[in-house]
């Protein structure tokens, strides 16, 4: 969450407000306009404070034409009906709200049924905020499960956790808050993500875990999940060391199960102890929503679980996050009713086909290098061509946002700070028209960069990389 400082100057600014947002008489209550850092002495009226709210949010711009964000901007109307009628449940009363209950343990057991568990009862799951707090229930599970193991020498010793560089920061935030030393296999030549190999090599004694992705935000790409068990199987064979991995399926988890369905990287896998996803992602609903799956109990420790009554029994829970609505619980549920295994496998199939086809079309422009093609997640990066010399990627971006996309333009990290790419997130929703009306914009933001003299060296103007 950012942290923000209160304004030094909150008593200056006053928010303006239109004299026909007011009642029947247009002056009424109109005596004094509201400051915007510190509470209004009188209350507004409702129409009058959501219009004032309403206004300033345009300002935001169209989440439709963010093509940076992973995350799900457009569902159904009754979709957003049945949210509603749900926004006051608050999730963590399971006693309170027993249906909502019901529906998130429906949803452990379609997405244990979905990711291949081979005993699916044996399949324990929560819903969280997302996949930050899915990642960290997972590492302290991880953590947990080593410590158990290793109680003669934890905590002298320390644990580390084994991931590629390319990993989202949240398992950066989670090394950080449960002290345990992150190792990171860095990127090498056109690899942009963990290499199974040299992910075995970092491995101890102390490795409580490592994290394959499946489908990185940096490029879109799956990681090798199988040939990483493959080494790590390897490695037990000649080490004894026995090295669990979970899979930070935040998008993948809800594509390939729809659209690459010989890829071999669930719970088949019997190394695979967890995964991790983003209902609010391509699983196809509004923000908050994740989902976090154990194989079984023996990967989750008991004493991580806390036990609620509910109706007079016993609801075994596990969070981080305490009160929040059930709205997206129920918004999941209702996608997965509503859509099944074949309407989820045509909207995701729809949505690579518009990426795979706007990448050929980019590549077709010739001024840029395709990275991927959005053929795994539909996402892909690229950067500017050789012989581009008049721009980069980050004029690229701040002329796009000109005519109302977001398009980020980031540095990879070690070792390819060399390379700076612009990354395209295709989701539901982002149809072939809205494609071929970026293209039109991407070529007209063209004819007036081949005209620079170079670089402008803008960065800060242009969208950042925060996903």
């Amino acid at each position: 969450m950012a942290l923000h400082r209160g304004s030094r100057k909150h008593g200056e600014r006053h928010i303006s407000v239109n004299p026909f947002f007011g009642d029947a008489d247009p002056v009424s209550g109109m005596t004094e306009a509201p400051p915007t850092h510190r509470m209004p002495k009188k209350p507004l009226a409702p129409a009058t404070a959501y219009q004032v709210v309403h206004d300033e949010l345009m300002l935001d711009g169209n989440a439709r034409l963010n093509l940076a964000t992973f995350v799900t901007t457009w569902m159904e109307p009754q979709a957003g009906v049945l949210m509603a009628e749900c926004q006051d449940k608050n999730m963590i009363d399971k006693d309170e709200y027993p249906r909502t209950a019901e529906l998130e343990r429906r949803c452990v057991a379609i997405l244990a049924d979905l990711w291949n568990a081979p005993d699916p009862s044996a399949v324990v799951g929560c819903s969280t905020t997302g996949s930050s707090e899915a990642c960290m229930l997972a590492g302290m599970a991880l953590k947990r499960r080593w410590s158990k193991r290793n109680a003669d020498r934890y905590p002298a010793a320390r644990p580390n956790l084994v991931m590629g560089v390319n990993v989202q920061v949240c398992w950066d935030k989670f090394c950080d808050f449960w002290e345990v030393e992150p190792r990171l296999v860095p990127m090498e030549g056109d690899r942009f993500h963990l290499d199974p190999r040299a992910a075995a090599e970092l491995c101890d004694e102390n490795t409580i875990g490592v994290v394959g992705v499946l489908g990185s935000t940096f490029d879109g790409s799956y990681e090798p999940i199988a040939g990483l068990c493959a080494e790590l199987d390897a490695l037990k064979e000649r080490t004894g060391l026995d090295i669990p991995v979970h899979v930070d399926g935040a998008s993948g988890a809800m594509v390939a199960p729809f659209l690459d369905e010989d890829l071999v990287w669930d719970f088949r896998l019997p190394r695979v102890a967890s995964i991790n996803t983003s209902g609010h992602k391509y699983g196809l609903v509004y923000p908050g929503v994740g989902w976090a799956l154990w194989r079984d109990t023996d990967a989750l420790p008991e004493e991580l679980v806390f036990r609620v009554n509910y109706l007079g029994g016993d609801m075994p829970t596990f969070a981080l996050n305490f009160s929040r609505p059930g709205a997206q619980v129920a918004a999941q549920y209702y996608t997965f009713l509503r859509l099944g295994h074949e309407g989820y496998q045509a909207v995701q199939r729809s949505t690579r086909n518009v990426a795979t086809y706007l990448a050929d079309r980019i590549e077709a422009l010739g001024d840029f290098r395709l990275l991927t093609r959005g053929d795994q997640l539909p996402v892909f990066a690229f950067t500017t061509a050789d012989h581009v010399t008049a721009y980069d990627v980050f004029d690229v971006s701040r002329r796009l946002r000109e005519y109302g996309w977001l398009v980020p333009a980031y540095t990879f990290p070690p070792d390819r700070e060399d390379l700076s790419v612009l990354r395209v997130v295709c989701r539901n929703g982002f149809s072939h028209d809205l494609a071929d009306l970026f293209l039109a914009d991407l070529e007209r933001a063209l004819t007036g960069l081949r005209r620079q003299p170079g670089p402008t060296g803008d960065r800060e103007a242009a969208t950042g990389f925060h996903h």
